[in-house]
């Protein structure tokens, strides 16, 4: 045990009248909510990368934590993952997420890089038999190094695409080594900053290769979590590949992996792209390539991803709703990739941050279960579209222009515009939230 969050206790439910800030509030795992337990609902996750690797910096000046654990070695490591499974304990968090470079140190050569993973990955997996805490997904960081400054996929330079398809090869196997449900794939790089220097259509086809040698590098070890990748629209290229859902979705068409392929999302992603959370989210159960999400917020007032914290229950309720109406996750979850803030200095500042969240989660769950449970706005939307199920509407989609004049003509088709009835919508909406 270390002492870094000595003196804070397990977080427990209390209900919403408790003023103990180390309790939770909504957030009680084993209340049924649709027929599961709301753990089964939510599926909390904490990030590796933000929670004990990120040093509070921002773009305009550098470091402002100082954790024990910083630095570039092997028993380094090993104290962060100390620190990080003694948080995931007080929270009682299900399942975490990681970086490769987020759990060990940076090596001088490949070789290197993939002794450190598998010595840490050995002692995380010691870890997590003593834990109920499982590994929701693992990703590699093909971003942070300056060798990947014109990207991993896409580089122009063949030994940066080897370097990096062969630590996301290591990745994978630390992933499905420790149990992980999902993959994920993040592009951080993965775009143009000018066309002045840029072959598209080169870039689009390495991608899609690079994409294609990790489903089937998928099958060939048995893993049988999901592949996913995390829409991002810009920040730091000018351009992204994977810019959202709907361009993320025509690229895994465009190479026939559609069926093999999900999508991450993440709120800071979709607001940037000028989307909102639900939007997204909505978009991707539509074309069936929902997967998981990452769970945070932008500053309105900011113009970059500076992922904060949940604190709105109406706009997460907005968000719940959409992936209760599908059924819910199957492998994904919420994952926090959530930074506390750099003034945040404090080792309860990252518990209650979690709390917090994890509270203002639960109530957007409750609130769209309740809303759903309802049955007033789906029998709005039945409703809406219900001319369709006629038949003789039905065979429209399988008719031609000349047929369907004929039928205007005939039947004296006239129509006149229906309400969208979107302020009642919204105030049914507001009932529950």
């Amino acid at each position: 045990m270390t002492d870094f969050f000595k003196g804070i206790p397990q977080i427990r439910y209390e209900g919403s009248d408790s003023t103990n800030e180390f309790a939770f509030r909504h957030y009680d795992a084993e209340e049924i909510v649709l027929g599961k337990p709301m753990a089964e609902h939510l599926r909390f996750a904490v990030a590796w990368w933000h929670s004990f690797a990120w040093p509070g910096g921002d773009p305009f000046g550098g470091q402002t934590f100082e954790r024990p654990w910083f630095g570039d070695t092997i028993a380094l490591a090993k104290m962060k993952a100390d620190v990080a499974f003694e948080m995931f304990d007080i929270l009682q968090a299900p399942f975490f997420c990681f970086h490769d470079a987020d759990i060990r140190p940076e090596g001088r050569d490949f070789a290197e890089n993939t002794r450190n993973l598998e010595e840490i990955v050995d002692y995380i997996g010691e870890k997590m038999q003593g834990s109920k805490t499982k590994l929701l997904w693992g990703t590699a960081n093909l971003f942070s190094n300056r060798r990947f400054m014109s990207g991993a996929a896409t580089n122009p330079d063949p030994e940066v695409f080897a370097w990096s398809a062969a630590t996301v090869k290591t990745c994978m196997d630390a992933t499905l080594k420790l149990g992980g449900q999902n993959y994920v794939l993040w592009g951080g790089r993965e775009g143009y900053e000018t066309l002045l220097n840029t072959d598209l259509g080169r870039e689009a086809e390495q991608a899609g290769r690079f994409l294609s040698m990790v489903v089937d590098y998928k099958h060939k070890i048995g893993f049988r979590g999901t592949i996913l990748i995390e829409p991002k629209p810009q920040e730091p290229s000018k351009h992204q590949y994977d810019y959202d859902v709907a361009t993320v979705y025509g690229f895994l068409r465009r190479f026939g992996l559609e069926n093999e392929v999900k999508v991450n999302i993440e709120q800071g992603h979709a607001i940037l792209a000028g989307h909102s959370f639900e939007h997204e989210i909505a978009l991707a159960t539509s074309l069936g390539i929902f997967g998981s999400i990452d769970m945070n917020r932008n500053d309105y007032q900011s113009g970059w991803d500076t992922d904060q914290f949940p604190d709105s229950v109406p706009e997460m309720a907005r968000a719940y709703y959409e992936i209760l109406r599908v059924g819910g996750f199957a492998n994904g979850g919420t994952n926090f990739d959530a930074k506390i803030r750099r003034q945040s200095l404090d080792p309860e500042d990252l518990i209650l941050a979690h709390v917090g969240a994890m509270d203002v989660c639960a109530r957007a769950l409750k609130s769209a279960a309740a809303l759903l449970a309802d049955g007033g706005l789906e029998a709005n939307r039945k409703a809406r579209y219900a001319g369709w199920d006629k038949p003789e509407n039905k065979a429209m989609l399988t008719s031609d222009l000349a047929t369907i004049e004929a039928r205007v003509r005939a039947e004296d088709i006239n129509p006149q515009p229906k309400s969208g009835r979107q302020e009642r919508l919204e105030n049914l909406w507001n009932r529950f939230v």
